[in-house]
């Protein structure tokens, strides 16, 4: 009879406390706080322009590159063949660097997201902190971190608004 009696108290015990354990704990969105919030989407926006920008210039110089090939190829015939080596060999110079330039790019704007990411990061850390203590929530979780939850324990907008209360921009350069 004594064991009957522990069992259902231990069992009751560790209903109480899984049930107590599940009020506290929240999950949030990080993408989407990290791409929906005022200085996440003006950093996208300001490297979307960069990037686009540059894309515009490598296109120039691309077909630059390209006319300056059929008026080689077209010249063939009447250039010597040191003369036509030389042209040839600068010609493959200019495609190098300009694949070096689109590398440098795209390795630049890559740098520069991560950067605006963590810089992001690290003004919503004190943010979910703080929400966490007011709310007097014991832990937040990652929503890609979650296979099945409840929609009322997302904070994210929560956390989007705070944000955006405390950061307006990001400065990336």
């Amino acid at each position: 009879m004594k064991i009957i009696i522990k069992f259902f108290y231990i069992l009751f015990f560790l209903i109480f406390t899984s049930v107590s354990f599940a009020d506290s704990t929240y999950f949030v969105d990080f993408k989407f706080v990290l791409n929906q919030s005022t200085a996440g989407k003006e950093a996208q926006k300001y490297l979307k322009n960069k990037l686009d920008k540059g894309i515009k210039s490598l296109q120039t110089k691309e077909k630059q590159i390209q006319e300056e090939e059929k008026k080689i190829i077209q010249q063939k015939k009447v250039m010597s063949a040191d003369d036509y080596k030389k042209r040839v060999t600068d010609l493959r110079l200019k495609v190098s660097n300009l694949q070096k330039e689109r590398n440098t790019l795209i390795s630049e704007v890559g740098k520069q997201r991560a950067k605006a990411r963590q810089e992001l990061l690290k003004n919503l850390n004190p943010i979910i902190k703080e929400y966490m203590e007011k709310k007097n929530i014991r832990m937040v979780i990652d929503k890609k971190s979650i296979l099945l939850a409840d929609d009322t324990l997302d904070i994210t907008k929560e956390i989007v608004k705070l944000l955006n209360d405390k950061l307006k921009s990001i400065k990336l350069n």
